[in-house]
């Protein structure tokens, strides 16, 4: 008996016997050349662009032909979907928002980053009919993706966590990136809503393209689900008290950060949207389980350090720097800082804040990973920081962890392309 299709997989490594293989040609790698080791490992057959040896489905175009097999499944569903897009705390809001949402029932979302025209299609076809919600995140790489994304989706509410600087050399600027963002607000129906921050200062453009009344949550008196405290319990938990529509709401959170905060209140926002109760949807945020390398914890001897390092922009590094900076520690604060990629004429700019932000945070001492990091030595420099160098590679941010003492909390944040957890791997390896 032939084995029963069991999924999809992109990498002919990772297949499981019943998967369909998709032949993604890519920058420097075409899939096309590994549909036989595919079928090998136990592939059914391929998804291909041409002609390949073995069993295959042949299409003109991958990317449609996923978006259309997606629009299907879509069309199967007839719960709430919640799109969510923006430069920083897209996964993590949608870890909130899928845990405030699941008084409701199963959630429906994206695992792990499947957020691209190639992999965001395949959530759907993990639909059941026990779902009662889908939360699905939305990568933006350029005009048009969000949009193709939010086209077989088809999102009734459309959550935008900010407008940052993260892809600026894809889209031109900012202000591109706030219209590339704009496509989930413009796919919006009218009865749906439309969620975004306060305090954002791209709001009024935003607000200005959303088919959908707009509902905001944020710090300042303006949110309509508006953070009232924030605070630290350990590095491991934080508690949260916001309000909305006049109902007062606290939640525990097992991450801390303000930023994360926001996602919170994101998320308790959304769900009350769907009719999920307010303290309801607070109460479940404890259940989130947000992914690795977001500020993620670990021990090194008797020392925290804090790895949020699965990528950088300049609201997640500020973030992070406030984080480390507010949270007391038994012994020095220290700070690893990777420079940040895919800025284009943001870059300069974007390092300068985070070395503002360093100087003004009473790190003790702070080294800086690549190139870029020079305006952000600078700021720090000139805004009286003393301790602060530059490296030029992962050994040395190696040799730098090996100078951490008992007590002492060291934050590790770069852009995902450096790997700056890796400088740590030797460190925790048993010694012979």
């Amino acid at each position: 008996m032939a084995p029963a299709f069991s999924g999809f997989a992109l990498d002919n490594r990772e297949v499981k016997v019943g998967d369909l293989f998709l032949a993604i040609k890519g920058e420097r790698v075409d899939g096309h050349d590994f549909v036989p080791k595919a079928l090998a490992a136990g592939a059914l057959g391929a998804l291909v662009e041409r002609p390949v040896g073995g069993p295959h489905i042949l299409v003109s175009n991958l990317v449609e032909a996923l978006a259309l097999f997606a629009r299907g499944k879509r069309e199967e569903f007839f719960g709430p979907v919640i799109g969510i897009t923006g430069s920083a705390g897209k996964t993590s809001t949608k870890e909130y928002v899928a845990a405030a949402l699941s008084p409701l029932g199963p959630i429906l979302k994206n695992t792990g980053n499947r957020n691209t025209e190639y992999t965001s299609p395949l959530v759907w076809a993990e639909l059941e009919l026990a779902h009662r919600a889908a939360v699905i995140e939305m990568s933006m790489r350029g005009f048009g993706q969000v949009a193709h994304l939010a086209a077989f989706s088809e999102p009734n509410i459309g959550v935008v966590t900010n407008i940052g600087h993260a892809h600026a050399e894809m889209v031109g600027s900012r202000e591109g990136i706030a219209r590339a963002k704009s496509e989930l607000l413009e796919a919006l129906s009218p009865t749906g809503n439309a969620i975004l921050w306060a305090e954002d200062e791209f709001l009024g453009v935003l607000k200005s393209r959303s088919r959908a009344p707009v509902i905001t949550f944020g710090f300042s008196a303006a949110a309509d689900c508006r953070v009232l405290k924030y605070e630290p319990l350990s590095w491991t938990e934080c508690r949260v008290e916001g309000v909305l529509k006049g109902q007062a709401w606290t939640a525990t959170l097992t991450s801390v950060g303000r930023h994360m905060a926001l996602n919170a209140a994101a998320a308790v926002l959304t769900a009350s949207c769907t009719g999920v109760p307010i303290q309801e949807a607070a109460d479940a945020l404890r259940h989130a389980v947000l992914p690795p390398m977001r500020m993620e914890v670990r021990d090194l001897h008797g020392a925290t350090v804090v790895i949020d390092s699965y990528n950088a922009s300049p609201p997640s590094m500020v973030a992070a720097i406030e984080t480390l900076s507010e949270i007391p520690a038994k012994g020095r604060k220290l700070a690893v800082i990777g420079e940040m990629r895919e800025l284009g004429d943001q870059s300069r700019e974007g390092h300068r804040v985070v070395g503002l932000a360093l100087a003004r945070s009473g790190i003790d001492e702070v080294i800086l990973v690549g190139p870029a990091t020079e305006s952000t030595r600078d700021a720090c420099l000139s805004g009286g920081m003393k301790n602060v160098r530059m490296v030029g590679s992962r050994d040395e941010v190696t040799e730098f962890l090996r100078s951490v003492r008992e007590g002492d909390v060291v934050l590790i944040k770069g852009s995902r392309s450096l790997e700056l957890e890796e400088a740590l791997t030797p460190l925790l390896e048993p010694t012979a």
